[in-house]
């Protein structure tokens, strides 16, 4: 092929490519095809590393907004967590919620215990896990939620945050418990975590033990009801145990000194 007609080719390649929004071919097909020539690559093969190129590049993008999608408040990844400090239950369940078979047959997850033992991180790390295999997933806490429910209905936006909300494969909704809720934020609580019960799949963080939620939803009936919901075939994880953070905290101060 002459000079000026290996230009046209890659002008028409370049062209086509950018119509067709295929920026991994755009910007690798002439190296792929020095490559190919160096290493006397049939065309088969020459096509075949030039589309992979752009399959990984496309799934990669979609992980990294999966994950910019799903409002994480911070990144932390179930690599990260020191198994052996978890409490007893969460070493022992970790391995088959880490399969995230859960999100696949549409059951919720508990994860109940004292502040500091790694509740959040664990919601956090099976977030992003199941954001990078595929799944459509959203960080909330239980007082955003509700605040945010009660917006959308005073802008007559509630039944489109409905739908969106119904359609999360996982919804991670971190320290119920922290914050008591007024009668009409339980009632919307509930109803909206009704919508996704025995369908979708929700991970709940507490601090509180089922026999106080009747402290923050002040309403006994609503209360059993909701519990009820939540944890039928649900996993329920006791996180009661040492503090994670403090011994964290602890270490930290330690090298301080050392320094």
């Amino acid at each position: 092929m002459s000079q000026s007609s290996r230009k046209a080719w890659m002008e028409s390649v370049i062209t086509s490519s950018t119509e067709l929004k295929l920026s991994m071919i755009r910007q690798h097909a002439e190296a792929q095809i020095q490559e190919a020539n160096q290493n006397e690559m049939c065309y088969e093969e020459f096509l075949a590393r030039l589309l992979q190129k752009e399959c990984d590049a496309r799934l990669e993008a979609s992980r990294y907004n999966r994950i910019r999608l799903a409002k994480f408040t911070h990144k932390k990844y179930l690599e990260d967590l020191s198994v052996s400090d978890l409490p007893e239950d969460a070493q022992k369940k970790l391995k088959q919620l880490k399969s995230l078979d859960f999100i696949r047959e549409g059951r919720n997850v508990i994860l109940s215990g004292n502040p500091g033992t790694g509740k959040t991180h664990m919601g956090l790390g099976l977030g992003i896990k199941a954001c990078l295999e595929g799944y459509k997933v959203w960080f909330t806490t239980v007082p955003l939620l509700i605040n945010q429910i009660k917006e959308c209905r005073a802008q007559q936006t509630l039944r489109a945050f409905q739908n969106r909300f119904e359609k999360y494969d996982l919804v991670i909704a971190d320290e119920m418990g922290y914050i008591s809720f007024d009668k009409e934020g339980s009632e919307l609580l509930f109803t909206h975590l009704s919508l996704r019960a025995g369908r979708k799949s929700t991970i709940i963080t507490t601090n509180l033990s089922f026999e106080r939620w009747g402290e923050i939803f002040q309403d006994p009936v609503m209360t059993a009801a909701m519990i009820d919901r939540l944890t039928h075939q649900s996993y329920i994880v006791n996180m009661n145990g040492n503090s994670y953070r403090m011994k964290e905290t602890k270490e930290w101060l330690s090298k301080q000194q050392l320094g």
